[in-house]
Formats: C-alpha cells, sequence, structure tokens
C-alpha cells in the first residue's frame, strides 16, 4: 500500500504543473552584484544598508536571505583575497562566478589573464563579460555598430586561448547590443568550448525580440544568466521597459529555466534586479533605427502587439525615495525575487 501510495503522489506531482515548480532544481538563485546598485554606491555610515566592503561580506548578506551564490568583478583581486572569496563560498556553500572585461588591445592581455586567474582562484568556472551598452542609444550610424562589433571578434581572439589555458568559460551577455543574429554570427565565429552567453532574459526585449525567442536561440549557448522579469508600457515614442520583482512580470520563468537546463543542467540563475525607473525604447524615432537596416516591418508590429498585450501600470519606480527609504526598497525586491524563486522556481537547496 505504501508503494501504491508513492506512485499514485509521484503521478500527481508530474500531472500538477504547480507541484512541479515546486520540486526543487537542486541550486539556489544566485545574485548578480548590480542587483545593489544603489546601496553599493552608498556614501553614508550612517544607515542601515551601508555599502557591502567587499565580495565577503557581500556573500555573508546574501547567505542571510538565501541567496544561492554571487556573480561579481574580480577587477584588481590577488589571489591570496581570491582564495579567501573561494573559502568563504565552500563555508556557505555558495557558488561563485566572476566579471571581467574583454582585452582592449594586445597590452591588455595581461591584465585579461590576470582577472580570469582571480577568477578561477575564486572558485569561478564561468566568467561574464559585457560587450557594448544600448545599441539605440550609443551608435547614430551603421558603420558605429559594425566597428564595435569587430572590436569585439578581434578581443576575443585574444581572450579564448587564455580561457582555454585556464579552462575557465567566457559568458558574452547579451545586452541591448547584440541581436540573436550578432551574437550567434559572434559565438559561431570563435567556435569554441569557452566561448558562450550570458543569457540575460529581459535586454532584448529592447531590441524588439521576444524573450522566449531569445532564450531558445541562446539555450545551446548559454554559460551563465541575469535573470530578471519584466513590465512594459506604450509611451509616445516606443514603449517603456522595467525590471520588476521576479514574478510580477510578463515572462514565462519556469519555460525559461527549463530550456537553460535541458541545454544545460550545471547552469546557474543568477537575479540582476536592478531597481530603477522604466528605460525608454524610442522605437518609433529614427534615431533609434539608426543602426537595424535588417529588421523589418513585422517586427516592430509584433514588439508592439507584444507591448499592448502585456501593458501594466506596475512599473518600477524610484520616485520619491532617497537614503535608507531607497535601499530598503531594493533589498525588498531582491527579496521578493528570490523567494518567489523557491515558491515557484523550485530555487530552494
Amino acid at each position: 500500500m505504501l508503494q501504491q501510495f508513492s506512485l499514485i503522489s509521484a503521478t500527481l506531482a508530474l500531472s500538477n504543473p504547480l507541484q512541479a515548480a515546486l520540486r526543487s532544481r537542486g541550486k539556489r538563485m544566485g545574485i548578480v552584484v548590480f542587483s545593489y546598485a544603489h546601496r553599493r554606491r552608498n556614501p553614508s555610515e550612517q544607515t542601515r544598508y551601508p555599502a557591502f566592503a567587499d565580495a565577503l561580506e557581500t556573500l555573508d548578506h546574501i547567505h542571510i536571505y538565501n541567496g544561492g551564490g554571487l556573480q561579481t568583478s574580480v577587477a584588481g583581486w590577488d589571489r591570496a583575497f581570491a582564495i579567501k572569496v573561494r573559502r568563504r563560498c565552500e563555508e556557505l556553500g555558495l557558488f561563485f562566478e566572476g566579471q571581467i572585461k574583454l582585452p582592449a588591445d594586445e597590452a591588455d592581455i595581461d591584465r585579461f589573464e590576470d582577472e580570469i586567474r582571480a577568477g578561477k582562484a575564486a572558485g569561478a568556472k564561468v566568467v561574464r563579460i559585457a560587450v557594448g551598452g544600448r545599441r539605440y542609444e550609443d551608435f547614430g550610424t551603421a558603420e558605429g555598430f559594425k566597428a564595435m562589433k569587430d572590436g569585439a571578434r578581434k578581443s576575443l581572439r585574444w581572450a579564448e586561448p587564455i580561457a582555454r589555458k585556464h579552462r575557465i568559460q567566457i559568458a558574452i551577455e547579451n545586452h541591448k547590443d547584440w541581436r540573436i543574429p550578432d551574437m550567434l554570427e559572434l559565438v559561431e565565429g570563435i567556435s569554441s568550448e569557452y566561448v558562450g552567453v550570458c543569457l540575460d532574459t529581459g535586454n532584448s526585449i529592447s531590441l524588439l525580440e521576444h524573450p522566449m525567442e531569445t532564450a531558445e536561440a541562446f539555450a545551446k549557448y548559454t554559460f551563465s544568466t541575469h535573470i530578471k522579469d519584466m513590465a512594459v508600457a506604450p509611451y509616445e515614442e516606443g514603449f517603456l521597459l522595467s525590471e520588476v520583482p521576479v514574478g510580477m512580470g510578463f515572462l514565462d520563468m519556469k519555460r525559461i529555466f527549463d530550456i537553460c537546463e535541458q541545454a544545460n543542467p550545471n547552469i546557474q540563475f543568477n537575479l540582476e534586479m536592478i531597481t530603477r525607473n522604466a528605460l525608454k525604447v524610442p522605437c518609433l524615432t529614427d534615431k533609434y533605427w539608426a543602426t537595424f537596416d535588417e529588421i523589418r516591418g513585422h517586427r516592430l508590429a509584433k514588439a508592439l502587439a507584444m507591448v499592448r498585450e502585456n501593458a501594466s501600470d506596475q512599473l518600477t519606480s524610484i520616485e520619491g525615495k532617497e537614503g535608507d527609504a531607497l535601499y530598503r526598497y531594493e533589498e525588498a525586491n531582491i527579496i521578493d525575487s528570490v523567494e518567489y524563486g523557491e515558491r515557484r522556481l523550485g530555487l530552494k537547496g
């Protein structure tokens, strides 16, 4: 009878999507340091939310609310400090991922390798890299964006042998710059097991791509993640795009997580909940289209339809929030996201 009851319970759990979502993935939500965009710049010591002195303090803090790991910059770290970070992670049962910059030129290669060494000494198997910024703000011509792409390819050709030497993966973020064809061209052009993607689940909306489309296209190359849920609303020049606590936006997070884990069972999910006012995506202006000759009208139409279908009046806002009120709001958004991950996405250990 006990065996039969166990089988029935297991069958019911598998047939119930909510129960399936509640099963542990055997990992917890990591935190990207940019989630503390305000607190890490806090100049005051007379506060309940002082800036973290270093990665060790950050690790101690996120462990309090059951964060699973940390992704942060390793710039300037020496080996001794990196080893302290690794040991603290081991003590707390956390993972660590680094953030570094690609070499800007040949003279910068040594700096890059030093940071790769630091990341590995700290326990990182993956380092996240961002190359560009907001394409539609940074470039006024297609030629300018092409020059940035060419520079990134050159930098990756310098970086890949170093990553291979130290056996650490480089994960390039799809910031608000690389559309799917651009990123695939970059990664597949290098064709290395050490060069892949840091999948940001929300950024590519600003490039008129649907979040599921981006996740599916990048899944097999995804080494790391920036997890963010998004809310949108129309405005006169395009649409507003806002990070919101996970579960409050329109992204199908469970499906995205499943896609990532099917392609890479060892993937870690890193929350990047940036508490700020909504960003403007001015896709109805001439300036926006300066670098997008390859996009056809139906792409814009689909993106605006997505905005209309998911329009929200719950966009994140920091208007009127200063000091501890702002830091408290930031912290609450992070903790709400971690707790939602535990309750609904199986991120608990």
